[in-house]
């Protein structure tokens, strides 16, 4: 059996809630429920873990700790994650990494994850849970089968606890710009205390964009590139905005979008490299806040130099005034709250309150 097929085993065991808790102790069970309850915000050590687990249930005498050949007795784990484990995880609608969890710095150090790795995984808790976890399988002989299917099991239950099914527009007539834009402007800033409602203004552009592809001549040829993880670093998405179309496979437009920040020099310096880097054509900033008033000389000069010497448009602006003016480019605004909605309601790194509250905003968009 090879790896991909090892881990639609362990899943369908999961699915089929396949419980193996009595195999293993309180403390491992209390790790596990770590790595799941924290498997949106730490893919990395998440699909490393499950990378790791399940080269063990293929390859019993080799010490996965080890986990790359430079390292004394190493096998390549990352090739596997990046061939197998990841597209697999994708195909499942599980949590997962734009390419390979070895991409994040902090475990790709060339160092075996025994319990003193050196490695700066943020999350301390989640640190001491991963490698407790190879240590309970590697030292203490606990089948990595038994974790793998309670690990997925925990994770499914949590994407489920998530879903919610967005009720549809049920006075689409009575839809006007003016209106949405009051009603995003109630569910961008609200305070929902909790991670992720970062990405709601990104899925409300990705919603439009999908509509000026049809009815924007400028737009007519451009494809929208599958959007990442909201989590994501820069570096580990390897990506020039949070929304990027291509045409004839070129990087055409990147669109960087913040919510909780106000635009500084900072950030243009960023879209600079970026811009050299990925090479578009323009390139949009656009925040929930005003432009930083301190800083407006310096990055109206980047946005002149980048133009002179690189040929590409950076347009600074409000999220809500591009929406806006978007909004009056196309023909059907119902059109875009239901694509809105749809992505809202799969979207896996919202949480349900996020869910629930467009639930709630769209009576208010009905009425």
């Amino acid at each position: 059996m090879d790896y991909k097929n090892q881990l639609l085993s362990i899943y369908t065991e999961a699915v089929e809630d396949v419980d193996y808790t009595d195999k293993f102790n309180k403390n491992i069970l209390d790790n596990v429920t770590t790595l799941a309850e924290k498997c949106f915000t730490q893919k990395g050590v998440y699909t490393v873990f499950v990378t790791l687990s399940i080269y063990k249930l293929l390859h019993k005498k080799q010490d996965i700790r080890n986990h790359q050949t430079q390292i004394t007795n190493g096998f390549s784990a990352r090739t596997i994650d990046t061939n197998y484990i990841t597209p697999t995880l994708k195909e499942l609608g599980l949590p997962s990494m734009a390419e390979s969890g070895w991409l994040t710095r902090s475990l790709e150090q060339p160092y075996p994850y025994n319990l003193n790795y050196e490695g700066k995984i943020s999350n301390k808790k989640v640190k001491r849970a991963f490698l407790e976890l190879l240590d309970t399988i590697e030292v203490k002989n606990t089948n990595p089968k038994y974790i793998l299917v309670e690990l997925l099991r925990q994770i499914i239950a949590i994407q489920k606890a998530n879903q919610i099914t967005i009720q549809p527009l049920e006075n689409p007539e009575k839809l006007t710009i003016l209106k949405t834009i009051e009603i995003l402007d109630k569910q961008f800033s609200f305070n929902y205390k909790t991670f992720s409602g970062a990405k709601l203004p990104v899925l409300a552009f990705y919603a439009i964009y999908q509509i000026l592809m049809n009815e924007v001549s400028r737009y007519k040829k451009c494809k929208l590139k599958e959007l990442g993880s909201h989590t994501a670093s820069d570096r580990t998405s390897k990506s020039a905005g949070d929304i990027e179309l291509f045409q004839d496979e070129q990087l055409f437009e990147a669109i960087e979008i913040k919510l909780d920040k106000s635009i500084d020099a900072n950030i243009l310096r960023i879209a600079k490299e970026k811009i050299l880097k990925y090479n578009p054509k323009r390139y949009y900033i656009l925040s929930y806040y005003e432009v930083n008033k301190a800083d407006k000389k310096v990055i109206d000069e980047i946005i002149e130099e980048v133009k002179t010497t690189h040929g590409c448009q950076i347009v600074v602006n409000g999220v809500l005034a591009t929406l806006k003016y978007y909004m009056r480019l196309i023909s059907n605004l119902e059109e875009f709250v239901t694509i809105y909605s749809n992505l809202i309601e799969k979207d896996n790194e919202l949480k349900l309150i996020h869910k629930e509250k467009w639930n709630e905003l769209m009576l208010e968009l009905s009425s």
